[in-house]
């Protein structure tokens, strides 16, 4: 079974997220304990670990760290990562958001789901990065990188 059973975020040393902030998270964090594919692959001549895993999301030291572990909890491999390849997705990210959330308010439906696409859009790009960074560690499909990218941007947020 290759998939994610638990996901905490460490967001230690961070500032309080907003409600905002908290919502998107306990959302993300639901649906990707609904439904994920996560693969971690042999590595080095062994075979790939089994799962189902547990998955700690932290930054630390300024580096994007995924800490996975065994269904006990026992640790089984932590992959650390540059910001860097978010970061300007993550920011064209918030600024949509921002947009979506401040038009909702007062434009017409119309231009609401415009903005909702172009949204979308930038979403997919980031789960992208997500998938691309991952590659040859762990295999994700489209909607658990979605899912993790929410979560990284929640993250981002306290940066």
């Amino acid at each position: 079974m290759s998939k994610l059973i638990r996901v905490e975020i460490d967001d230690s040393g961070l500032p309080a997220p907003t409600p905002e902030i908290e919502q998107e998270r306990k959302v993300a964090i639901f649906d990707l304990l609904e439904d994920n594919s996560f693969v971690l692959p042999g590595r080095d001549g062994q075979d790939a670990p089994e799962g189902p895993f547990g998955l700690v999301l932290a930054i630390r030291e300024r580096r994007l760290v995924f800490e996975i572990t065994t269904e006990a909890e026992a640790k089984v491999v932590d992959f650390h990562m540059s910001l860097g390849p978010f970061r300007q997705v993550v920011k064209d990210y918030f600024q949509i958001c921002k947009s979506y959330f401040d038009a909702v308010k007062k434009l017409p439906p119309s231009q609401i789901e415009a903005i909702d696409m172009a949204r979308r859009g930038i979403h997919n790009e980031g789960a992208r990065v997500v998938q691309e960074r991952l590659e040859g560690k762990a295999e994700v499909d489209i909607d658990t990188a979605r899912r993790l990218f929410t979560l990284i941007c929640v993250l981002h947020f306290g940066q």
